[in-house]
C-alpha cells in the first residue's frame, strides 16, 4: 500500500524592529541560507507555542506571537521525496524579549541578523524558500489575523 501523502507542518516568526527584520542565516542541504526563525511543529504543542520556541531556539530571543500572519503553502524541488516536500508555514508576528546571552543557538543556526526589507531582498545569501520576502511583504502591507483565528482542540 502506498503511503499516504502529508504535508509538512511549519511556523515562522517574523519579527520587524526599527525597520530591520530579526533573520536566520542557516545551514541547509543546499548550503546558508536566510530564513526567518522558524521551524517544524512538534508533537503535543500549538502552533502559537512553537513559533516561541523556535525563536527561542534559533535567537536566543524570546518570542510573544500576538497575530497570525498568515497561513502558506510552499512546494519544494524533488530530491529524495518522489514529489518533493509540501510545506504549510503558519507565521506569526508578536513581541520579541530581550536575547538571553550566552544561550547557544540552535544547530544549523549560524547567526542570528537584523535586516532591512530592501537588504534582505538583495542580500548574497539565498533566501531559503519564497515565503521569506513574502512574509515580509504581508507585515508591510498590515495583514494581521488575530491568534483565534487558529484554534486547537
Amino acid at each position: 500500500m502506498a503511503r499516504p501523502w502529508k504535508p509538512s507542518v511549519t511556523v515562522a516568526a517574523v519579527v520587524e524592529r526599527d525597520g530591520r527584520f530579526l533573520m536566520v542565516e542557516e545551514e541547509t542541504q543546499d548550503g546558508v541560507r536566510l530564513n526567518q526563525p522558524a521551524g517544524h511543529l512538534d508533537p503535543g504543542e500549538s502552533l502559537v507555542e512553537a513559533a516561541a520556541r523556535e525563536a527561542i531556539e534559533e535567537t536566543a530571543h524570546a518570542f510573544r506571537p500576538t497575530a497570525l500572519l498568515g497561513v502558506y503553502v510552499a512546494r519544494s524541488v524533488p530530491r529524495d521525496e518522489p514529489h518533493g516536500v509540501t510545506y504549510v508555514r503558519f507565521a506569526f508576528t508578536g513581541e520579541l524579549g530581550p536575547q538571553e546571552q550566552g544561550r547557544a543557538l540552535d544547530d544549523g543556526i549560524v547567526r542570528a541578523l537584523w535586516l532591512t526589507p530592501d537588504e534582505l531582498a538583495t542580500h548574497p545569501t539565498p533566501h531559503r524558500s519564497p515565503l521569506v520576502m513574502r512574509c515580509v511583504q504581508d507585515y508591510l502591507a498590515g495583514r494581521r489575523f488575530p491568534l483565534d483565528f487558529v484554534s486547537h482542540a
